[in-house]
């Protein structure tokens, strides 16, 4: 857990001084260099700024251990910092947008912007993707859900800068000043279509949801390794943080001790922690074979994993 913590720092410093320096450029060069897109562009690693401060913040909350208020632990801070983080890129692209637009039917004549908007552009380009890089790299590291949505945000900078860019190339070939609006609208979308896409994947997790059916393969595979353990069912999985609860029914035979079958369920729960890693707890209820409840709460079986 100390190791996972200090990964995560790590790669929040390494996105809030990257960012700090390309969002600082790009503001200023936007300005001076009359470029709305580069502008924009700028606001938007601004936004990477505050979310490399939460992520710092989030980081320093999920290494926590479980206390009487939170028995989960408090890995959970990372998945409503990675709803908050699509909250701020939409508000962002929502401003860009709307200045945008307005600048696209305003009567006032364009100027073309400076030569200082390609060179600045360039340097997002490649800053932005060595950030990018940092931010998969230590995600996948520590298995942050909350790194990794950073990464793609990252990486959604890198086509926006590389649109800026083609844009500005098309303006000083074309001598159409406007592109550079139209070129920050497609900014503003490309952005807006990544803060939804962000909020959808911590939506699932906020509602101890997943659509990836791949632990649940393992579990009912290490599940198969205990002897004397029958029909494996209503197993449900939530994530909090990097780390995951198991709940699962297992069926015995009916003349087991309280002791036999206790000693079941604890190989049960050894096998499934030495086939995952990352398990915080396994909850594992017994029954009696061919026992059937028709108030049941929904989990998944193996025969579901197969449809």
């Amino acid at each position: 857990m100390k190791e996972r913590a200090s990964i995560l720092k790590k790669a929040s410093w390494i996105a809030l001084f990257g960012n700090t320096i390309l969002a600082a450029s790009k503001i200023l060069v936007g300005l001076v260099a009359g470029s709305l897109a580069v502008l924009s562009d700028g606001i938007d690693s601004a936004t990477d700024v505050l979310i490399a401060a939460m992520t710092l913040f989030a980081s320093r909350i999920s290494s926590k251990p479980g206390d009487r208020e939170h028995p989960y632990g408090h890995g959970r801070i990372e998945t409503v910092a990675t709803a908050i983080i699509s909250f701020v890129l939409f508000f962002a692209g929502a401003q860009i947008l709307v200045k945008a637009l307005g600048g696209l039917f305003s009567s006032v004549p364009e100027k073309m912007p400076s030569i200082m908007a390609i060179w600045v552009t360039i340097l997002s380009i490649c800053g932005k993707l060595a950030l990018s890089w940092s931010q998969f790299h230590y995600g996948k590291k520590s298995g942050s859900s909350m790194l990794i949505a950073n990464g793609k945000n990252m990486r959604g900078d890198v086509v926006t800068s590389t649109a800026v860019l083609l844009g500005l190339g098309l303006a000083y070939i074309t001598g159409i000043a406007v592109m550079d609006k139209i070129l920050a609208a497609l900014v503003a979308l490309w952005i807006l279509k990544n803060a939804v896409e962000i909020f959808m994947e911590a939506n699932t997790e906020l509602m101890d949801g997943t659509d990836n059916r791949e632990p649940y393969r393992e579990i009912f595979s290490a599940i198969s390794k205990v002897p004397s353990v029958d029909n494996p069912h209503r197993v449900r999985l939530r994530r909090i943080g990097s780390m995951l609860v198991v709940d699962l029914d297992i069926e015995v035979a009916p003349d087991m001790t309280v002791a036999a079958s206790h000693d079941i369920a604890l190989q049960v729960e050894n096998s499934i922690k030495e086939s995952l890693p990352d398990v915080y707890d396994v909850i594992v209820h017994i029954e009696p074979f061919g026992n059937v409840e028709k108030e049941e709460k929904y989990g998944l079986t193996e025969r579901d994993l197969r449809h």
